[in-house]
């Protein structure tokens, strides 16, 4: 007898359960481990629901389909078998996730492998508690659009709960409004390809395709959207694992996440590029020597490494463009930073920069950021920029009080106004505003190549930063001296090995 579906309220409630019985586990006390157990259940639940697809339509077409999972591994072989609580166990353990760190051969089955290795995959203590989340998985209608629906909505949640309630979580989740603002007006159009070096959850890749998906008219639109749009790569095996879930369940079946350390990848011999890049890479971290060679400008700062690798991965055609988040740090740097600022004016258009407030990133980083967006063709020859306000009565975004949507809406309108004026469209003054003003790119040269936003618009008054700016600042200016201490040193090193 078939149960009756459930209701969307339903269907969420019983997540969020599935939440609460993972969280009450011996294995599973904290946010990251419960919502990473969840996930790679969820993935598995849905391979199996994608299975059966394909191999209804191998049928239709009078064809063979060969399964990406092979018995007893498949979903429907053990997850829905009613084994004693200790038996499962042991078959997760002893089976089921050895099988799946062994796969390999094509682009999923690689995907799935990279996922479910170098890591300790977090299983339930209690067998219990896993045949109860279990049974609330195979609740779910994974051919129904409803029930993907509701589960996406709670996911996007949790994704956002860990990336509040876990400080490392910063490093792979971005505030989506933020998100959205950059895929708007980078603008991916279906047959563009789109590409995240550090795609942690996947929230670009996410909204890049419900962008795109509004585009959708044909059956070639969609399969060109599920097969040969979305690509990106992370260093981590469980953002990696978020991410692929989080891309399945907004609606693309088979993306390409790899999971591997992108600045492995020396730029100078780079084969495969892409039209759109967005993305939020990790900025103070440091890599090694090794990693550093990779590089034309070496540096231990990895936005700097990001961003030369962003610069040679973009297509080398008209209309290739990237939106990116940088540390303010970014910005005024001199040095090898300046160097690359240099080649990125020269060789492309970086047509705006938007200054973010303190706190945007909150609770999880401090540092003030920017969004930067450059396309090709290059050179630059001036550069809008737009200082984004804190509402009225705010010191900072926070926790309590985050960055939503809205708070865009003047730099869209404005930006709509700069992009009509760049394409002969519209009339130059229509872009500015007390919070908005145009550089020519010679000014730039003159100061150093120093992008940092300085509002010439504001009264002498306004000109000193407020004191959560100048905190920004501090931190901002003690990690770029504690990065060419660390330069320095690394260079010392190098020479009394060489005197040795």
């Amino acid at each position: 007898m078939n149960k009756a579906p459930q209701t969307r309220e339903t269907l969420a409630n019983e997540i969020w359960r599935a939440c609460d019985i993972l969280r009450r586990d011996n294995n599973c006390g904290g946010i990251m481990e419960y919502v990473e157990h969840l996930s790679w259940l969820l993935f598995l639940r849905f391979l199996d629901a994608q299975e059966e697809e394909w191999e209804t339509q191998a049928k239709l077409a009078g064809r063979e389909h060969r399964p990406i999972l092979d018995p007893p591994y498949r979903w429907r072989d053990w997850a829905m078998k009613d084994w004693p609580a200790e038996d499962l166990l042991k078959f997760v353990h002893g089976q089921l996730i050895s099988y799946l760190q062994s796969l390999g051969g094509d682009p999923l089955r690689d995907t799935i492998r990279s996922v479910f290795t170098e890591r300790n995959v977090v299983v339930c203590a209690s067998g219990y508690n896993l045949k109860d989340v279990i049974s609330i998985i195979n609740g779910i209608d994974f051919h129904s659009q409803d029930d993907i629906f509701t589960v996406s909505q709670v996911y996007e949640e949790l994704l956002r709960r860990l990336g509040n309630e876990n400080r490392l979580a910063g490093e792979f989740y971005t505030p989506r409004p933020v998100v959205r603002f950059i895929v708007e007006i980078v603008n991916p159009q279906i047959g563009e390809t789109v590409y995240d070096p550090a795609c942690g959850t996947c929230g670009f890749l996410v909204e890049a395709y419900l962008w795109m998906k509004r585009q959708e008219k044909t059956i070639e639109d969609y399969k060109i959207l599920q097969e040969r749009t979305f690509f990106g790569q992370e260093k981590k095996p469980v953002p990696a694992l978020l991410g692929l879930m989080n891309m399945v369940l907004h609606g693309v079946a088979a993306p390409r996440i790899l999971r591997k350390n992108t600045l492995e990848e020396n730029i100078r011999n780079v084969t495969e590029r892409y039209d759109v890049i967005m993305t939020n890479p990790p900025f103070g971290g440091k890599e090694g020597h090794h990693i550093q060679q990779n590089f034309p400008v070496q540096s231990q700062a990895t936005e700097l490494l990001f961003l030369q690798h962003i610069m040679k991965k973009l297509k080398p055609k008209a209309g290739a463009r990237c939106g990116i988040v940088v540390p303010e740090g970014t910005l005024f740097r001199g040095g090898a930073f300046a160097e690359v600022k240099k080649t990125l004016l020269e060789e492309f258009n970086l047509h705006t920069i938007v200054s973010l407030p303190p706190g945007t990133f909150a609770p999880y980083s401090d540092v003030k950021t920017a969004l930067i967006f450059f396309e090709r063709p290059g050179p630059t020859k001036e550069i809008w920029y737009y200082e984004l306000p804190l509402p009225e009565g705010l010191k900072k975004f926070s926790k309590g009080n985050p960055i939503q949507d809205e708070h865009f809406d003047e730099a869209r309108h404005l930006w709509k106004a700069w992009d009509a004026y760049r394409k002969g469209m519209g009339p130059r003054e229509a872009c500015l505003s007390e919070r908005s003003w145009i550089v020519p790119v010679e000014e730039i040269k003159k100061k150093g190549y120093d992008l940092s936003a300085r509002n010439p618009n504001r009264r002498e008054t306004e000109n000193l930063p407020s004191p959560m700016e100048i905190v920004a600042g501090l931190l901002e200016r003690e990690r770029e001296i504690l990065s060419i201490v660390e330069e320095l040193n690394e260079l010392l090193e190098n020479n009394r090995r060489e005197e040795a």
